[in-house]
């Protein structure tokens, strides 16, 4: 299985989900829009920082949703590199682990 069917595994089990509890869906997306707006941080920077957060906390799920916002986005390989490297530093061996995942998701969504 690819990282992309991964990802299109994760979005149709959201969408499940949103169907199950819309209205605590509904509030999650509103938490998240409100979280990720442009401030004194942008959109990207706040998406490195949550892919930081989802390597850190093992999440592939999250990892997968986070690096298809950054490929959208327009993040290189170089900076998923340096976010992927201070993750290891706060998550240690699992964290490599994770990290390595992540830009092996990066490097498979972002060939298209």
């Amino acid at each position: 299985m690819t990282y992309k069917d991964k990802l299109a595994d994760t979005r149709n089990n959201l969408r499940n989900m949103r169907k199950a509890i819309p209205d605590t869906f509904a509030g999650f997306v509103a938490l998240e829009q409100a979280a990720s707006a442009d401030g004194a941080l942008d959109k990207k920077q706040k998406e490195f920082i949550a892919l930081g957060i989802a390597v850190a906390l093992r999440c592939e799920d999250c990892i997968l949703t986070h690096v298809s916002a950054l490929v959208r986005i327009g993040a290189t390989r170089e900076e998923i590199g340096e976010i992927l490297g201070t993750s290891i530093q706060m998550a240690g061996g699992p964290g490599l682990m994770y990290a390595a995942k992540a830009l092996a998701v990066f490097d498979e969504l972002s060939a298209d």
